[in-house]
């Protein structure tokens, strides 16, 4: 048979959705895969079966249905502090990773560079393969997460075509400050380079870190492709709602690389999400409240086991040193965590271009009663690695 083609064995298949395959035939506590195991507000509740009976069933317009670009447009102007037009700032895409690599093939072209900071949400490597770019990669330095701003001029230097920013970051919890953000503009605009933001975190942020949108810099909407989601922002994330804010110039490529990609995102949520979209500002600051208490209380189980992590500043994963274990390797070690402990987690090694100390990413999306099993186990992780004779594979 033919041989498929070469940028198909230049990554492998996700890492995190393989550990929630881990974490099912296990029967372990999936914190993997940062999803929720509660439910969206119930007006999104309502409105989708309403949707689901009334419609609309058929195509909506390729990028996005009128009535929901412009909630989306009233809800994102609000936040980022920027006039939105929803005819000619907005695609609606099938969730962020739609949008993404939208934005990546309408920004790059085989063979441009893109800046990307490592660690990293896995797809974007994939995403500059698939597009035919070169990934440059930036360190973000354990336990803080600093770039070294000297190395990213070096990178800048190289002449690429876009910088992916994720902020506040996945998997490291980074909320980039307005300085270090003012320092990559200042890069960006003497390179002529875009930004492309994801931002699917804006509303998950934890005092006193606070979230800057890059697009909302001086000067920078132009060379911004904002990229965002409704799916951590409404606990929605199978409904698979995204989106990409950029210029009108920007927005015009953009629609048709989406619309020979996916066509468009699906009617009846379009239709249901709206309700979310009109939600008032208490609703953001009960989300963040939500997971303030969410994150206090599964970090005080890391602390009571004693284990070390680099506290988030923003987004729902910690990452946790293992090094004390000693583990033949990071997957090795959440297989068997998986396993013998009965929770599951991502090993850190997917995020990383450059090799790092043992690593693991939980998430804490949880309902508290899942959260407070999951930390009793962890409680007893020294004395499941004493019964494996200290060999965790």
């Amino acid at each position: 048979m033919p041989a498929t083609s070469h940028r198909t064995s230049q990554f492998t298949e996700s890492v995190i959705r393989r550990m929630t395959r881990v974490a099912l035939a296990h029967g372990a506590i999936n914190l993997s895969q940062g999803f929720p195991d509660f439910d969206p507000p119930e007006a999104l509740l309502q409105a989708a079966e309403r949707a689901a009976r009334k419609g609309p069933h058929q195509y909506a317009v390729t990028w996005g249905a009128a009535n929901f670009r412009a909630a989306l447009a009233r809800k994102q102007s609000r936040f980022m502090g920027l006039p939105l037009d929803p005819d000619t700032n907005l695609v609606v895409t099938c969730g962020s990773t739609e949008a993404m690599m939208a934005a990546m093939m309408t920004a790059c072209n085989p063979g441009d560079k893109v800046i990307v900071f490592s660690p990293f949400y896995e797809n974007y490597v994939a995403d500059a393969i698939l597009s035919g770019a070169q990934p440059i990669h930036v360190a973000l330095r354990p336990p803080d997460y600093h770039f070294d701003r000297e190395e990213l001029r070096r990178a800048f230097a190289q002449q690429p075509k876009a910088l992916i920013l994720c902020n506040p970051s996945n998997p490291s919890g980074k909320v980039f400050t307005r300085e270090e953000l003012l320092f990559i503009a200042e890069l960006a605009e003497a390179h002529d380079t875009f930004v492309i933001t994801d931002e699917v975190y804006e509303h998950i942020v934890y005092a006193p870190s606070q979230h800057t949108y890059f697009a909302a810099l001086p000067g920078q909407f132009e060379r911004t492709i904002s990229c965002g989601s409704l799916s951590k922002t409404y606990s929605i994330t199978g409904w698979r709602l995204g989106y990409l804010i950029a210029s009108p110039a920007v927005i015009n490529a953009a629609r048709k690389v989406h619309d020979f990609l996916t066509v468009g995102a699906a009617a009846p949520l379009q239709e249901a999400a709206v309700a979310g979209l009109e939600m008032p500002d208490s609703y953001y600051q009960g989300l963040q409240a939500l997971y303030t208490e969410k994150r206090a209380l599964f970090l005080r189980y890391l602390d009571e086991a004693g284990l070390s992590y680099a506290r988030p500043q923003g987004a729902y994963y910690v990452m946790v040193d293992i090094s004390e274990f000693e583990p033949a390797d990071d997957v090795a070690f959440c297989e068997w965590l998986a396993r013998a402990v009965g929770v599951a987690a991502v090993p850190g090694s997917s995020f990383f271009r450059e090799p790092v100390r043992p690593l693991i990413r939980f998430h804490f999306a949880k309902h508290s009663e899942t959260l407070v099993e999951a930390g009793q186990r962890l409680l007893k992780l020294r004395e499941k690695v004493r019964a494996a004779g200290g060999v965790c594979r």
